[in-house]
C-alpha cells in the first residue's frame, strides 16, 4: 500500500502505512504534525464525531448562537467552536510530542471530507 496525501487550501492530511512510527500527518499550509497510527485513528474518529454533534445541534440552537464541543481520547483532545454550519477545529496531543493545532472554519468542511475519504481504517 502506498502513502496518501490529501490537501487543499489551508489543510492537509496524510497516511503512510510504510512508515515505522509516524504513519499519519495533519497540518495546514504553514505547519504539519506527524501522528502515530493510533493518534491518526483517534483524530479521524473524533473529528467525525464532533462534526456529527454539530450537525445534530443545528435545529436546537438559534442562528446567532455559538457553541463549543470537545471530545478526548487517551492520546488527544479535540474541540470544535463556532456555529453548527461554520466552526474551527482544535487538536492537542496529550502524549509524546505535546503539540497544538487549529484549522479555521473556512477549511474545516474540506478537511472533514478528506478525513471521511482517507479510508485508512
Amino acid at each position: 500500500m502506498e502513502k496518501v496525501i490529501k490537501s487543499g487550501s489551508g489543510w492537509r492530511i496524510g497516511w503512510n502505512p510504510g512508515a515505522t512510527e509516524f504513519t499519519g500527518l495533519v497540518g495546514t499550509d504553514d505547519w504539519a504534525i506527524e501522528l502515530t497510527t493510533a493518534e491518526l485513528e483517534d483524530f479521524c474518529r473524533l473529528s467525525q464525531q464532533l462534526a456529527q454533534t454539530m450537525k445534530q445541534l443545528t435545529d436546537e440552537l438559534m442562528e446567532e448562537e455559538k457553541i463549543a464541543c470537545e471530545m478526548e481520547s487517551d492520546l488527544l483532545w479535540m474541540e470544535v467552536e463556532g456555529y453548527p454550519h461554520s466552526y474551527c477545529l482544535r487538536l492537542i496531543l496529550n502524549t509524546g510530542r505535546c503539540a497544538e493545532a487549529q484549522w479555521n472554519s473556512e477549511v474545516v468542511p474540506d478537511l472533514l471530507q478528506a478525513v471521511a475519504t482517507l479510508k485508512v481504517f
